[in-house]
């Protein structure tokens, strides 16, 4: 590892993660909770390790992750788009094989606002002809 710690960020909707990724064990912190307690839910924890995974760096590389915003899937997509950039940043010739899996691009579906005289984003009053 060129530095001793790599920082990305990833988003998702309205959660920011900040993710920081280091030489180590494989201990993955969430706000400073253990990844399975924050995470309680199996398949809420294989989509935040997918990058790790895929590259083969699951026992070798410590996650500490700050974040906050969304929901719990939200959270958990946001984690993954950071730790892949992170490693990628990390190790440029990683690049290719997470971009494949879409781990690099950042979801951009957001909720659209709500529009004034209307009562939702999209929903119209009733029309009345008479």
């Amino acid at each position: 590892m060129a530095q001793s710690k790599v920082y990305a960020t990833g988003k998702r909707k309205t959660a920011i993660a900040r993710v920081y990724i280091k030489a180590g064990t494989g201990r993955i912190q969430v706000n400073g909770r253990e990844f399975e307690e924050y995470f309680p839910v199996l398949a809420l924890r294989s989509v935040v390790t997918q990058p790790l995974v895929l590259t083969g760096k699951r026992t070798s590389v410590d996650v500490d992750v700050n974040i906050g915003g969304g929901g719990p899937m939200s959270q958990a997509e946001s984690v993954k788009c950071g730790i892949a950039k992170a490693l990628q940043i990390e190790n440029p010739e990683l690049r290719t094989p997470l971009k494949r899996a879409g781990f690099l691009s950042r979801d951009a579906r957001i909720k659209e606002r709500k529009k004034y005289g209307q009562p939702g984003a999209r929903k119209r009053f009733q029309f009345s002809k008479r």
